[in-house]
């Protein structure tokens, strides 16, 4: 599989999850922080996230579910291996 630098995978959510995930940051930036920002604010707070922070878990998923199917497939070719006939 190629590891070639192309540019992070843009990361989009549904607008319902949108609209959820604006409303959970605008609740935690006042209970935690006392922040009353306006629509328009948390908005640039979840792109600045779904930018710059979210790329870097969407590519930790992928490394772990690599490493997972590469030992998947080891052990599947272990398996095949005893069943050859001698």
């Amino acid at each position: 599989m190629s590891k070639s630098k192309t540019k992070a995978p843009v990361l989009t959510l549904a607008p319902e999850q949108e609209r959820d995930a604006l409303h959970t940051l605008k609740r935690f930036l006042e209970d935690r922080f006392e922040l009353e920002l306006g629509s328009f604010e948390v908005a640039e707070v979840l792109e600045l996230f779904s930018k710059e922070i979210a790329p870097l878990y969407y590519n930790r998923a992928i490394a772990d579910v690599q490493l997972h199917l590469k030992e998947r497939f080891e052990s599947i070719e272990s398996d095949l291996w005893a069943l050859e006939k001698p």
